[in-house]
């Protein structure tokens, strides 16, 4: 359903007979909230909007300046195929605003959009590609467990893959909500499983990362089973990535794409992946953003943890594969699906940018498997690590002076803020590992 205009939404109302919208945005943390309202408040939604506590939200504000306003972006209009019991629902994302109608500069989805305005400025479109990875696992008396939910592998089906019923449920849902699928497939780790959209620019891709994800845990949770984006639930497998394509069309065309050049990309292509490698430390902090993400990013289990660019070599932290022409991209496999895709896609572009703008050359190009290099050989090649815990990242993003001023003082403080108190949280806590390593041996 493409809807353009308010009049459009008045008229998707009608003629489906909905009876509730949700108005949805997220916090700082990716974390997606709502408020449902009757239709017969739409009009004062899509006019004034509708308000809210801003203060009850994570990282927007005090408690004294804690009125703020939703306002529908009506081009996020969907339908939900499934209903309260009391009418169908739909569906719009939403803008934060102050009360004087001024944008609230916490809102991701701000940052992201005055990002992408940037590089409209010159000339250039984002378009991102997510593949997104999640677990199902059982539940236990109404309760999430860690048994995987199939016992298949790689690109494993039926009757193994006892999940693709359920897999396919999700992407016909996300048909239904206007997504373009290009693929879905079981993954390595048992309970595994990948869904990949066709590209598109970054505040869309933004959206529909977040809309997945609640599609995803909805869809999981009618079939009596808990849908995780936790990037590393089980510490003997493979960790949830979300590795990111990513591309620049300018004056309609792929400014990755040169077919005169160097393994066909352009100049431009390898200053995005120059400025993108320069920042990627302290990009993890938002890419990364909860102590988990560290148990994913380790050597052993395909992740990405050297920072290096490639061909179509899978042990870099960036490579370009094989496709070009149109299809020309990079993709950065180390994001993971806990993080605020709005923020993410904002760092991401904001430090290509730069690249472009300082015509910075890329290093450490590799054509190996950096997996079977030594450290000494890494330190001679060059090849530097990414932050290994949450507090390491946090110390290169409270430097990094870009992305304090991409981001904003607000956003930035309170990512910081967030990243120290989940990192001094968890230095608090004993682990089992911990009482079964030395509770005996001390």
């Amino acid at each position: 359903m493409i809807v353009k205009n308010e009049n459009d939404v008045l008229k998707a109302i009608e003629e489906h007979n909905i009876k509730f919208i949700r108005l949805q945005f997220t916090d700082i943390q990716g974390v997606v909230k709502d408020v449902e309202i009757p239709v017969t408040q739409i009009k004062k939604a899509l006019t004034t909007g509708i308000g809210f506590d801003g203060s009850s939200i994570e990282g927007f504000v005090r408690i004294y300046e804690s009125d703020m306003l939703l306002k529908p972006d009506v081009t996020t209009f969907a339908i939900l195929p499934w209903n309260n019991g009391k009418g169908k629902l739909a569906r719009i994302i939403c803008d934060v605003y102050q009360p004087n109608g001024e944008p609230f500069k916490g809102d991701p989805r701000y940052v992201l959009r005055k990002i992408t305005e940037k590089a409209a400025d010159m000339g250039f479109t984002l378009n991102v590609g997510p593949e997104m990875e999640f677990f199902l696992f059982e539940k236990e008396n109404g309760n999430a467990t860690t048994i995987p939910h199939d016992y298949g592998s790689y690109f494993e089906f039926a009757p193994t893959d006892i999940a693709e019923d359920i897999r396919r449920e999700i992407v016909l849902t996300l048909m239904d909500l206007d997504f373009d699928i290009e693929a879905s497939h079981h993954e390595v780790a048992f309970g595994q499983h990948e869904i990949d959209f066709k590209y598109g620019d970054a505040l869309t891709m933004a959206d529909n990362v977040v809309t997945f994800k609640y599609v995803a845990r909805t869809i999981a949770k009618i079939n009596g089973l808990h849908a995780t984006f936790m990037p590393k639930p089980i510490a003997t497998v493979n960790g949830s990535g979300m590795h990111v394509n990513l591309s620049l069309s300018k004056d309609g065309k792929n400014a990755f794409y040169d077919p005169d050049a160097e393994m066909e990309i352009s100049d431009t292509a390898r200053y995005f992946i120059a400025g993108v490698l320069n920042h990627i430390k302290a990009i993890t902090c938002i890419a990364n953003p909860i102590v988990n993400s560290y148990k994913r990013i380790i050597p052993g289990y395909e992740a990405p943890v050297y920072i290096a660019w490639s061909g179509a070599n899978r042990s870099s932290l960036l490579r370009i594969p094989v496709a070009r022409g149109s299809s020309t991209r990079v993709e950065l496999r180390s994001p993971d699906p806990s993080c605020n895709p709005y923020l993410t896609f904002a760092a991401i572009l904001a430090a290509g940018l730069e690249g472009i703008q300082n015509k910075a050359a890329p290093k450490h190009f590799v054509d190996y498997n950096i997996f079977d290099l030594s450290l000494k050989e890494r330190a001679e090649n060059g090849i530097e690590s990414l932050p290994g815990t949450l507090n390491e990242s946090a110390n290169y993003f409270e430097q990094d002076e870009l992305l304090k001023k991409v981001l904003g003082t607000h956003v930035h403080d309170n990512i910081l803020r967030l990243a120290r108190a989940e990192w001094d949280e968890y230095k608090k806590q004993v682990h089992e590992w911990e009482i079964e390593r030395y509770l005996n041996r001390t």
